[in-house]
């Protein structure tokens, strides 16, 4: 008798595994522009999880006339993060509310380029475009890591000839400062040259080393492109609730 209750409950605990691996995978897709994922922003509004593996998810944007660029960039990733799940076997983006949905859904479902979808413009573009984002997300990773070190009493001396294998082992102890270092490391190798365990931790995005004379100048420098990323993300976050009625925590 207690058999399909039983088995209700062990498919309801599978299903929660599943949608919670799919936001999972969702919190690795990032805004291109603000570098915070698209489940942290709000974006993400409804998932979907059929027997057959198939997953539908559903996501809107700030205001109509988000740039279609950023928001094709998102679509793609979210799709890409998601079909990673060995258990999926396809996933579903569906953009709403906004000016160009009907050809990022179209585009992305058929897994067009964003040229092929959007004629007239080339891929290449949109690659220079994830390509200056990455850039700003390294200097706004590095600068708030450096920042976090430093208020833990290092010494720019000390942090200017830090090398990866050494921030990779120092000690840390609290979940902020470890999210602040994996954050750093998970970008670090794609800009400032080579990230082996002999290199150094922090140099610019072009590979230039840091000085201690210059050490305040350079986090100043950094600042202005992460308050310029927060402004505009608390943006995003206030013209989203106002459209929507919500916020990203509901």
């Amino acid at each position: 008798m207690n058999a399909p209750a039983q088995q209700s409950s062990d498919q309801r605990e599978a299903n929660d595994q599943r949608e919670s691996d799919v936001w999972a995978r969702l919190a690795t897709v990032s805004d291109p522009e603000l570098d915070e994922s698209v489940a942290a922003m709000g974006f993400v509004d409804t998932i979907q999880i059929d027997a057959t593996g198939e997953v539908q998810i559903g996501f809107r944007l700030p205001t109509y006339w988000c740039a279609p660029n950023f928001a094709f960039l998102m679509a793609h990733d979210m799709r890409e993060a998601v079909e990673s799940l060995s258990w999926v076997s396809t996933a579903i983006i569906s953009l709403r509310d906004h000016c160009n949905a009907k050809e990022i859904n179209h585009g992305v479902g058929a897994g067009l380029s964003f040229g092929d979808t959007f004629p007239g413009q080339t891929a290449a573009e949109l690659d220079k475009l994830r390509a200056t984002f990455r850039r700003k997300a390294f200097k706004r990773r590095q600068e708030l890591l450096l920042r976090h070190l430093k208020g833990a009493d290092m010494t720019p001396q000390q942090l200017c000839a830090m090398h990866m294998g050494e921030l990779a082992t120092l000690p840390l102890e609290d979940d902020e400062a470890l999210n602040l270092r994996a954050r750093y490391q998970e970008i670090r190798g794609e800009f400032g040259g080579p990230a082996g365990e002999g290199d150094l931790a922090f140099t610019t995005d072009s590979g230039e080393m840091l000085t201690p004379d210059g050490f305040g100048d350079y986090l100043q420098d950094l600042r202005r492109v992460r308050v310029n990323a927060e402004f505009n993300a608390n943006l995003c976050r206030g013209i989203l609730q106002t459209r929507y009625g919500e916020t990203a925590e509901e």
